[in-house]
């Protein structure tokens, strides 16, 4: 029996150690049921051109929030430093995330992103935080929830759908962080599965339509993630859309563990994804070659979510919004695309010009 048999790998708590800690297989208490109304995403992206949200962290930026705005009420009192953990702003200063999402909404995202690319146990030790993971994940899930009934109430009549974002961690299983001890791993495969295990979980219970697995540049921490997402979705009997987006370190075209695009593509291609694609560290000019091999060579939906251009020497994006779309429109004439947005530096008015260029275009055709 394949479910067994997979259902028999989601990890358990005595198989774990240290800070990992994850649930039972079990939906967890705050599960939230589908909307059943509104199309599935894995359909939307068939009729459409489907535009993703674009940088959190650019617009978090603008805020200017200093140590005492991350902290809050709740965590004043905290031992440890939070500035910069910008996915507890979904607890401490809620309305700013919601307001980021309602920005992106309206500006014509068909799809946003939650606040969580760095919710996840590994990532949040940098603050001592592990055990707010799943509060963390359904926040911003509630999050994103709460834009979108906003959108509503604003008029919006458009479908809207939930992505929860999932990003690499801070470590890497494929490469040793100890230039003198190559053969050293700071993280194993088990750690990373069980990780992501317990984010995934959180995310899909809240009701996300889909996972974002994005910024990957380690393929072996992809398949972690894989691994975990699919039991987590197997485990909830929900149906939720997995994308996964990997990123090309430099002009060598290759991600930071040494492959190709087309070797990411075969390594994670036996993953039943709504989509494959390319973000950050590049901007839509040097990501054309990458996505033309995607194109070319994969059956599910390709996913494009560019920097605006590269950095300046004081690490900023200059590039405009109509200088971005019009390097998007050249992907648009290719048909290179099923699902496009921003990522670094990119923001409402970024979006909002893919968008208005991406509703006169069909998507591409692929054959799953």
């Amino acid at each position: 029996d394949v479910l067994a048999t997979r259902k028999s790998r989601v990890p358990q708590p005595t198989q774990l150690t240290g800070m990992i800690r994850i649930a039972d297989a079990a939906p967890p208490p705050f599960f939230i049921a589908p909307n059943h109304t509104l199309m599935k995403i894995s359909e939307a992206v068939k009729q459409k051109i489907l535009v993703l949200d674009g940088a959190m962290g650019t617009m978090i930026q603008a805020y200017k929030f200093e140590e005492e705005d991350y902290r809050g009420e709740r965590f004043a009192d905290y031992p440890h430093s939070l500035k910069g953990n910008n996915d507890l702003l979904v607890l401490t200063q809620p309305e700013a995330i919601d307001a980021i999402h309602l920005a992106y909404l309206e500006a014509g995202a068909d799809i946003v992103e939650t606040n969580t690319f760095n919710a996840n146990s590994i990532s949040m030790e940098d603050y001592h935080m592990s055990d707010l993971v799943v509060e963390l994940n359904v926040a911003a899930v509630e999050s994103a929830r709460r834009a979108i009934q906003q959108y509503r109430e604003n008029g919006g009549t458009d479908a809207k759908y939930i992505a929860g974002s999932v990003g690499p961690t801070n470590k890497t299983a494929s490469l040793s962080p100890d230039v003198n001890n190559p053969g050293f791993r700071a993280v194993s495969f088990d750690d990373l599965r069980a990780c992501y295990f317990e984010q995934c979980e959180a995310l899909i219970g809240a009701g996300v339509d889909a996972l974002m697995i994005e910024t990957v540049f380690d393929t072996l921490n992809a398949k972690a993630a894989l691994f975990a997402a699919q039991d987590a979705i197997e485990a909830s009997g929900r149906e939720v859309a997995i994308m996964l987006s990997g990123t090309i370190t430099d002009a060598s075209g290759r991600t930071l563990s040494g492959q190709t695009t087309e070797a990411f593509l075969i390594s994670v291609g036996h993953a039943p994804l709504l989509s494959i694609g390319l973000n950050c560290a590049l901007g839509a000019k040097q990501l054309m070659p990458y996505l033309q091999t995607l194109d070319a060579k994969a059956s599910f939906a390709v996913s494009a979510h560019p920097n605006a251009g590269l950095p300046n020497a004081f690490g900023e994006y200059d590039e405009t919004a109509d200088q971005m779309a019009a390097q998007i429109k050249e992907y648009l004439d290719l048909n290179l695309i099923n699902i496009i947005g921003g990522c670094c530096g990119t923001s409402p008015a970024h979006i909002a010009a893919i968008a208005d260029l991406a509703k006169n275009y069909k998507p591409r055709t692929y054959v799953a």
